[in-house]
């Protein structure tokens, strides 16, 4: 059974790209349905207030409107991933700019918008808290009085007002570790809010028809998950609802929320037509669910030969007025508060926080981006004051093989050591820099995600594979590489792969793409499903070849033993081939491995205007098997772009409590006049825990970036930021303040 024609390891670009480009792809907006209507969503302009009364009749009364709903004419239920805690409408009290307080549903947009006119409410304001240190203080008002209640929350209330989240991790003894320091070292760093800059707004068609069935289409990576929270929500059957799939154009994190479907439901349930929701991107960046600032304290003990002795790590994550879009209702990426570094005693507290702001979700690594910010500019400070060079600071303390992590993970075939010199080489971290111009870099780690995933490959008449799954592909080109492992396991080229994408119904669970482990967990339900059907291919053809079946061998798509040859679809026609299926579910595991990666800014600093220009960005990795290497690198580089927006541009910037950025024209991310000259060096390792030894690359280039500017921008001109992001405007003010002594 042994495979000749080898399909991993090709650049295969994108199947989907064609129809993308083309217009061809239909996305959730695409869709409509007979007799659909409009819907559209009234939100509260007060960032805290009661909600006195709400008149819809002249809406009502508004020909073309099919139906107006409020807090009142829906249950009393409340939404979430994990965290149970939001109103899909809200009843008595409002908690943020934005917050849906009454919606319509009518026969076009135009006059959807002129029912929301009609739609009087009269609010009574409350003081609003919008710092989350702040909320958390006795004086500060109590947002969710009732949160105790809540399903979902990760622990008994920690008595912190308005926390609804504290995690701690230790190890060894953190008081000792001090004692036994030299020198102790305390700095505070913050990061600010940011969005995630898809180019596609959410969007979402529902239709609920008399015998309660839902039909639902949804830009959501993770419709399992969303049908589940929505059965609950509407106190249905989870059978009763299907997902159907719809292209997704971009995610980095913020597509996995249920945002207005629940809203969809009760306007279609009222009207009895199918609704569509769109939101407009002033909506998006006022209401959407974007990356949670924090601020974030770190205190580290060393010897005076610089050896890291201990580590104490507090962080205040603002969740905003709900904790519903996390899917794991604490940020995990917290964990990261002590680094990649030999910390024999540590101890690292994160709170997350209610506040009157807009509510968080997750983002492209969640938490971890904000956490090595403050971990990787802390180094270097440390290494400043010691007098020690900070790469070879980071040399002295960075984990090796046989290490236990800062919190106690003991992790096979650690790289750290080997990615950090390579970006140091590729980087030329000996060589002399013109004036003004400095080097910085960052480490981390990344820790491949687990899940649950079904797939199931038939054939068709042509002997042609299609591989069926419930799994919408974000635009990472997962959905090719899955075809290239099917296409591994037959001997067959990519090309000759289908994928056929099923809606909820048809499949069993798949948990959905994020935290990295599409190629760990589907891949490994993939390649299992294919095993199966070559082996039943095997069975099938082993009695019209007259070979037993471990003579029988797959070689470029055909069926060979005995100097004699079969093509699938002969086997299919000469057998009746109703049997020749592969299906496979898989529950992967937490490996004992995690990926590292450092990166290496080289930054030009105008002392005139504080701008800073990147000249170019070394990222290192450590890697298993690469399945499609223009992919490998698209993700990479993706990533790593995202980082220097970041890390130089990119902020909602609020006013009490309202986002004053409300489009692209106020919120900057990068374009190809910003990108620098990037350099990837891979660092190869043993085997991963994917399929064919691979592992995930995702995440993980977009996470040290600001890290490492913002220790090149210190190396240039002598400015320490500790607030992101770097902007000129804030190195000026560093420069002109130096200046003054």
């Amino acid at each position: 059974m042994a495979a000749t024609r080898s399909a991993i390891g090709k650049s295969i670009t994108s199947g989907e790209g064609p129809d993308k480009v083309s217009g061809k792809a239909v996305y959730a907006a695409d869709i409509s349905l007979p007799g659909m209507l409009w819907g559209k969503v009234l939100r509260s302009p007060y960032p805290y207030a009661r909600i006195v009364s709400i008149d819809t009749s002249q809406a009502e009364a508004l020909p073309g409107v099919h139906a107006v709903v409020t807090g009142q004419d829906i249950p009393d239920t409340k939404i979430g991933r994990r965290m149970v805690d939001m109103p899909v409408l809200a009843r008595d009290v409002v908690r943020f700019v934005g917050e849906k307080v009454a919606a319509v549903a009518a026969v076009d947009n135009e006059t959807a918008d002129e029912a929301l006119l009609l739609i009087d409410v009269e609010y009574e304001e409350l003081t609003p808290v919008y710092d989350a240190e702040e909320a958390m203080g006795e004086e500060a008002p109590d947002l969710h009085p009732d949160m105790e209640s809540y399903q979902g929350l990760p622990q008994p209330p920690s008595g912190i007002k308005n926390t609804f989240a504290h995690i701690t991790w230790e190890k060894g003894d953190i008081e000792q570790g001090f004692r036994e320091s030299d020198l102790i070292f305390e700095h505070t760093f913050s990061a600010q809010l940011m969005h995630q800059a898809y180019i596609e707004p959410h969007a979402c068609l529902v239709s609920a028809d008399e015998t309660g069935q839902v039909q639902i289409w949804a830009n959501n990576k993770d419709p399992y998950m969303l049908r589940d929270q929505l059965a609950q929500t509407w106190s249905i059957p989870a059978e009763s609802i299907v997902l159907h799939p719809s292209t997704i154009g971009g995610d980095f994190g913020g597509k996995g929320s249920f945002m207005d479907v629940p809203l969809c439901y009760y306007l279609s349930k009222r009207s009895g037509r199918p609704v569509k929701m769109i939101m407009d991107y002033i909506q998006e960046l006022m209401a959407g669910n974007p990356r949670h600032p924090a601020v974030m304290t770190i205190k580290t003990g060393v010897m005076k030969d610089g050896a890291i002795k201990a580590r104490q790590a507090r962080a205040v994550f603002d969740s905003g007025a709900y904790g519903a879009f996390k899917p794991t209702v604490y940020l995990r990426g917290a964990d990261h508060l002590c680094g990649v570094y030999k910390v024999p005693h540590a101890k690292i507290d994160s709170y997350t926080v209610y506040t009157n702001n807009v509510p968080r979700g997750h983002m492209r690594s969640p938490a971890k981006p904000q956490v090595v910010f403050a971990v990787e500019s802390h180094m270097d400070m440390i290494a400043k004051e010691l007098g020690i060079d900070p790469y070879q600071f980071r040399l002295m303390n960075v984990m090796r093989e046989g290490d236990s992590s800062p919190v106690g993970r003991h992790w096979q075939q650690i790289k750290a050591l080997e990615t950090l010199e390579a970006a140091a080489k590729a980087a030329g971290m000996d060589q002399q820099l013109p004036p003004n111009t400095g080097r910085g870099m960052a480490m981390t780690d990344l820790v491949q995600g687990t899940g649950q995933f079904a797939a199931k490959i038939s054939l068709n008449d042509e002997g042609n594979p299609q591989l069926h799954m419930a799994f919408w592909d974000t635009g990472t080109g997962s959905h090719t590489v899955l075809r290239q492992m099917v296409a591994e396991e037959l001997t067959l080229d990519t090309e000759d792969v289908q994928i056929v994408l099923e809606n909820t119904a048809n499949m069993p669970y798949s948990s959905g793409s994020g935290g990295s482990r599409v190629m760990h967990t589907a891949g490994l339900a993939v390649v299992g499903a294919a095993r199966e059907l070559r082996g039943k291919l095997v069975e099938a053809a082993s009695p019209l070849l007259d070979a037993p079946e471990e003579q029988v061998s797959m070689q470029n798509g055909r069926l060979v033993a005995a100097g004699r040859s079969l093509s699938i679809a002969e086997v299919i026609a000469r057998t009746g081939g109703e049997s020749l299926t592969g299906e496979t579910r898989v529950t992967s595991e937490t490996p004992e491995l995690t990926s590292f990666c450092t990166q290496v800014a080289e930054v030009h600093v105008d002392t005139e205007t504080g701008e800073i220009t990147v000249n170019k960005m070394v990222t290192a990795h450590d890697i298993g098997a690469i399945l499609n290497p223009i992919n490998h690198q698209g993700q990479v580089e993706g990533g790593l772009i995202q980082g220097l927006g970041y890390a130089l541009m990119e902020e909602l910037e609020l006013e009490d409590g309202h986002i004053s950025t409300l489009s692209f024209g106020d919120y900057k991310i990068p374009t190809s006049a910003d990108v620098p000259v990037m350099e990837t060096v891979l660092v190869q390792g043993d085997a991963g825990p994917a399929p064919y030894e691979s592992k995930g690359i995702g995440e993980s280039s977009n996470i040290p970036v600001a890290g490492a500017i913002a220790n090149a921008v210190f190396d240039a001109v002598g400015v320490r930021i500790t607030d992101l992001p770097v902007t000129a405007d804030k190195v000026l003010a560093g420069l002109r303040a130096k200046a003054a002594g």
